[in-house]
C-alpha cells in the first residue's frame, strides 16, 4: 500500500544533481537574445517599417498591410537564423495560463513549389476557438469563432526548448463580435484610460507631459518540492496543493529558512530558469529563501505594465517547466501546506511620465510635491471608493486559504501610508479649515516640500500586513495570489485610478471657472478627498482582531469567502464604472462574473472529489489495516491469558482509529451528497455559494481526522509522503 511513497523517499535519494551554472556568461550578454528587440528590428527591417512599428508601439498608431507584410519577413528571417520553423500567436485566455497554437511557416504554393512563408495577415490576426476557452456564455459551441490580434506593444519573442523553438507573438484575444476573451485586453484599455486621465492632470503642473504610463514590479513567491514526493500525493497532482496532512515538528517557528542559503538543488533550478527568463527579456533581478520551509520568491526589475504582466506570465510557464528537468515540481497555489505561509504575488505599482517623473516619488520643488500629493491622494480616494473591486479582483478559490493567514494580509482593504505622510494629509485636513487663500497655499506648499523629501531617507517603514501599502515611491498591492495573472487586479486599479483622477479635474476646473487660482483649487480639492477617504487608512496590525472591529466599525467591507467578494463585479456602480472609462462593457462584466464563479465550483469541485477518493482509497484502507494489527495483538495477548490491563493502550488505539474512521466516512458522504445537490442548481451564483457553504465546510473536518490517524497509523503503512518529506527533503 505505501509502495509509491517509500519508492519516491528512494528515488530521491538516488536522484542526478544538474548544473545550472551561467559558464561564465555574463546576464547582459544574454539578455533578451530570444526578443525581436528594437535593436534586432533596426538590423531586420526597413526604415519605413521600423518607424510604423515604432509609432504604433509608442502612440499606437494602426499598422497598414504593406507594412505589416515588411514586418512579419523581418520577424520570419530574424526567427528562421536562430532555428524556428513554427510561429504562435500567444495569448493569455480566462483559464489562468497562457495559450499558444503553433502554425507552420512552411506552405505549399498553387504549382506545387514548397516555400516557407509570414505575411501580415498571419501577423496581425489569427482564428482560435472562442467556444473551448472560458466565455461566461458570450460564445456557444455553434458560434466557436475568435480572433487573436496582434498587440505590438509587447515585443515578439522565441520559446525554445530541447526539440524546437516557436516564434511567439503577443496578442489579445476577442470573441467574433468583439467582446474580450482575455486579460490583455482590458488591461491595455485601462492603461489607455489611465494615461488620458492623468496626462490631464499633469497639465496642472507640467504642460511638457504627453504620456503617463503605469508601472509594475511583481514579487512571485512559489514552493519547490521533489517531483516524485509530489507525484505519489493525489491531491498535489490533481489540485496543486495539499488536502490532507499532519503539520511537521518543526515548520517555521524558528524563522531559520528566511534568507538563508539556498538549497544546492533548488539554486541550480533557479539558474536554469533565470537563463531561460533573461532570453526572453524578463529583467529578474532578486531571488531568496522565503519565509515557509521549501517556500521561494523571485521579483524583477519595474517595467511598463503591459510588458510586465506578459513576463509574469511566461516566467510561470518557464518555472514549471524547467522544475521537471531538476525532477522538482514548482507549486504555485496560494496555499498548498496548512499551518505555514501561503504564496503571493505582490503588486508593486507606480505611474511614470514620459518627462522622466514618478508620480509617487515626492520632488525637490513645491510644484513637484504638489503633483505627487494630488496623485498620491487620488490614488488613495480610489482606493476608497473602489475598495469592494480591488477585493473581487483578487478574490479566488486559492487565495480564499492564504487571506488573513500567515503573514498574508486580510480581506479588508485598507492602505499604509506610513507616519510621515498620515501626518501631511492630516495637516491639510486639519490645519486649514474652509476655504484656503493666498497665504494658506503658500505655508503649505513651504511645509509639504520641507518634509516630504525626508520620506526617500528610509523614513517610510514598511507594513507588511497591510493589503495596500505605500512604500517610498510606489504602492505594494499585497493581496495578490501567487497564481493570479496580475493583469486582473492592474486592469482595476488603473480603471479606479483613471475614474478618480478625471472626477478630480471636473472638481478643480469648477473651483477655477470660480475664480479660484488653480493651486488653491487643486489643494481645495484634495482637502476634500482626504477627508473623504480617511476610513480606508490605517497604520497599524491588520492582522489583529481588533482591527476586524474597528474595519467594521468604519463600514469597512471584510468578504468571508470568495463568491461573497466577487458579487461587486456585476454592481451597477461596476459596470457604469468601466463602461465609461471603456474598459469592460456591460455584457464582458456579466460574462466575466459567470467565468469567475464557474471556475471557483470547478476547482472546489476537484478538491472534493480527490478528498474523498484519497481518504477512501488511500487512508482508511491504511487506518483499517493497522486497527487489524492492533486487533490481532489484543487477540494473542488475550489468549495468552493477560489482564486487559496489559494491551489497554492497543485497545485505546483501535477505539481512536474505529472513531476517527467512521467520522471521515460520515463527512465524506455528507460531502458527496452535498456535492451533487449542488450540481443541480443551474443558477451559478447559487452553486458557488452552495459549494462555499455546504460543500467545502467538510474539507476541514475530514482532513482533522485525517490528520489525526496519521499521528497514531504506523508510519511504514501511512501510504502519502507526509509534510516532514515534501518541505524538508530535496
Amino acid at each position: 500500500m505505501s509502495s509509491l511513497r517509500f519508492s519516491a523517499l528512494k528515488e530521491l535519494g538516488a536522484t542526478e544533481k544538474k548544473i545550472g551554472h551561467y559558464n561564465n556568461k555574463k546576464v547582459s550578454a544574454m539578455f533578451a537574445s530570444n526578443v525581436f528587440t528594437g535593436r534586432a528590428m533596426r538590423e531586420y527591417l526597413s526604415d519605413e517599417a521600423y518607424k510604423s512599428l515604432q509609432a504604433s508601439i509608442k502612440a499606437g498608431a494602426k499598422i497598414d498591410r504593406k507594412m505589416a507584410d515588411q514586418i512579419a519577413a523581418g520577424m520570419k528571417t530574424w526567427s528562421e537564423e536562430r532555428g524556428v520553423t513554427h510561429f504562435s500567436h500567444w495569448f493569455q485566455p480566462l483559464t489562468g495560463t497562457t495559450a499558444e497554437k503553433h502554425d507552420s511557416f512552411f506552405t505549399i504554393k498553387s504549382d506545387g513549389t514548397a516555400i516557407e512563408l509570414f505575411d501580415g495577415d498571419a501577423l496581425i490576426q489569427q482564428e482560435s476557438d472562442a467556444s473551448s476557452f472560458p466565455n461566461g456564455g458570450i460564445r456557444a459551441t455553434f458560434e466557436a469563432r475568435g480572433y487573436s490580434a496582434w498587440d505590438p506593444s509587447s515585443p515578439a519573442f522565441i520559446i525554445e526548448n530541447a526539440f524546437g523553438k516557436t516564434l511567439c507573438i503577443p496578442t489579445i484575444f476577442i470573441s467574433y463580435s468583439g467582446e474580450s476573451l482575455d486579460y490583455k485586453a482590458p488591461l491595455l484599455k485601462s492603461v489607455l484610460a489611465l494615461d488620458k486621465a492623468a496626462v490631464d492632470v499633469c497639465h496642472y503642473f507640467d504642460k511638457n507631459v504627453s504620456k503617463v504610463t503605469p508601472t509594475l514590479g511583481w514579487e512571485q513567491e512559489y514552493f519547490v518540492i521533489d517531483e516524485a514526493l509530489a507525484n505519489a500525493r493525489p491531491d498535489i497532482v490533481m489540485c496543486g496543493r495539499t488536502l490532507i496532512g499532519h503539520a511537521p515538528a518543526k515548520g517555521q517557528q524558528l524563522e531559520d529558512h528566511y534568507f538563508a542559503s539556498i538549497p544546492e538543488r533548488v539554486f541550480a533550478f533557479m539558474q536554469d530558469f533565470e537563463q531561460e527568463a533573461y532570453k526572453l527579456g524578463i529583467p529578474l533581478h532578486t531571488r531568496h529563501n522565503e519565509v515557509a520551509p521549501g517556500q521561494f520568491e523571485c521579483a524583477p526589475i519595474y517595467e511598463e505594465m503591459n510588458i510586465a504582466v506578459d513576463h509574469n506570465a511566461l516566467l510561470m510557464d518557464i518555472m514549471t517547466k524547467i522544475a521537471k528537468r531538476h525532477k522538482l515540481m514548482v507549486l504555485l497555489h496560494e496555499k498548498p501546506f496548512a499551518k505555514i505561509n501561503g504564496s503571493g504575488k505582490h503588486n508593486n505599482w507606480s505611474l511614470a511620465t514620459d518627462t522622466g517623473i514618478n508620480l509617487l516619488s515626492p520632488g525637490k520643488t513645491p510644484r513637484t510635491n504638489l503633483m505627487f500629493l494630488t496623485f498620491f491622494v487620488n490614488i488613495i480616494k480610489a482606493v476608497h471608493d473602489y475598495s469592494d473591486l480591488l477585493s473581487a479582483a483578487i478574490a479566488s478559490a486559492g487565495n480564499e486559504h492564504r487571506l488573513g493567514a500567515h503573514e498574508a494580509p486580510p480581506a479588508i482593504i485598507s492602505t499604509y501610508l506610513g507616519s510621515y505622510l498620515s501626518g501631511v494629509l492630516d495637516e491639510i485636513e486639519e490645519r486649514v479649515k474652509g476655504k484656503f487663500n493666498e497665504q494658506d497655499e503658500v505655508i503649505l506648499k513651504m511645509d509639504i516640500h520641507k518634509q516630504i523629501p525626508e520620506l526617500m531617507k528610509d523614513n517610510t517603514d514598511r507594513n507588511r500586513t497591510s493589503p495596500f501599502a505605500f512604500t517610498g515611491n510606489k504602492f505594494e498591492f499585497r493581496a495578490v495570489g501567487s497564481s493570479a495573472n496580475c493583469a486582473s487586479p492592474m486592469t482595476v486599479l488603473n480603471t479606479i485610478v483613471a475614474d478618480t483622477l478625471k472626477h478630480f479635474k471636473k472638481d478643480v476646473d469648477a473651483l477655477i471657472e470660480k475664480g479660484d487660482k488653480k493651486e488653491i483649487a487643486v489643494m481645495q480639492v484634495l482637502r476634500s478627498y482626504i477627508a473623504a477617504s480617511k476610513k480606508i487608512r490605517f497604520e497599524g496590525d491588520n492582522y489583529s482582531d481588533e482591527w476586524v472591529k474597528e474595519a467594521a466599525k468604519r463600514g469597512l467591507s471584510n468578504f468571508k469567502n470568495t463568491p461573497q467578494a466577487l458579487k461587486s463585479i456585476i454592481t451597477s456602480a461596476s459596470k457604469e464604472l468601466f463602461s465609461r472609462n471603456d474598459v469592460y462593457t456591460p455584457r464582458e462584466l456579466d460574462a466575466r462574473y459567470e467565468i469567475v464563479l464557474e471556475d471557483y465550483v470547478k476547482k472546489v469541485q476537484i478538491e472534493a472529489r480527490s478528498l474523498g477518493l484519497m481518504v477512501t482509497n488511500h487512508i482508511l484502507p491504511a487506518a483499517i489495516e493497522y486497527q487489524n494489527v492492533l486487533m490481532q495483538n489484543v487477540k494473542s495477548l488475550k489468549e495468552l491469558g493477560l489482564e486487559e490491563e496489559s494491551y489497554r493502550a492497543q485497545l485505546k488505539l483501535v477505539k481512536l482509529i474505529s472513531k476517527h474512521i467512521q467520522d471521515i466516512n460520515d463527512n465524506v458522504e455528507s460531502m458527496i451528497s452535498a456535492r451533487k445537490v449542488a450540481n443541480k442548481v443551474e443558477d451559478m451564483e447559487k452553486r458557488a455559494a452552495m459549494y462555499c457553504d455546504t460543500v467545502k465546510i467538510h474539507f476541514d473536518k475530514v482532513r482533522y481526522h485525517t490528520d489525526k490517524l496519521e499521528l497514531l497509523v504506523d508510519d511504514k503503512l501511512w501510504p502519502l509522503p507526509k509534510y516532514r518529506e515534501l518541505l524538508f527533503l530535496r
